[in-house]
């Protein structure tokens, strides 16, 4: 599953955020996903500026009292090998094949290149 992390200013911010939840993180969406047994387990892959940065553990689907539900994920942000990505509204689905690596022993996201950078090299085929 990708979201666009909208609203975070760099993958700093959003590790961050979900490091500041407390036992998981959790956002709201209109329609739980119809593969959703299949999901839980699963990642959500983050995407910044057009490039896929990092994934959250995928805990499950909540209804909230509202009718909308919530994603609840692991609060931790794990690097990944940078993957173009265009914008899209919401969430949609990525299949196991096409989802990219982890990044073993990532470095701190300080020390990380820039996002627009880890884009252009991966599109490239450089990274």
């Amino acid at each position: 599953m990708t979201k666009i992390a909208y609203g975070a200013e760099s993958p700093a911010a959003l590790g961050a955020w979900l490091e500041s939840q407390a036992t998981e993180a959790r956002m709201t969406t209109r329609y739980l996903p119809r593969r959703h047994g299949e999901m839980a387990g699963g990642s959500l892959y983050w995407i910044h500026e057009h490039v896929i940065i990092g994934r959250s553990p995928l805990i499950g689907f909540t209804q909230r009292e509202d009718g909308r539900w919530w994603i609840r994920l692991e609060p931790v942000l794990i690097p990944v090998h940078p993957m173009p990505r265009r914008a899209h509204q919401g969430w949609r689905y990525l299949a196991a094949q096409d989802a990219p690596p982890d990044i073993a022993g990532a470095p701190e996201n300080d020390a990380a290149l820039p996002v627009k950078l880890a884009g252009e090299l991966a599109r490239l085929g450089l990274v």
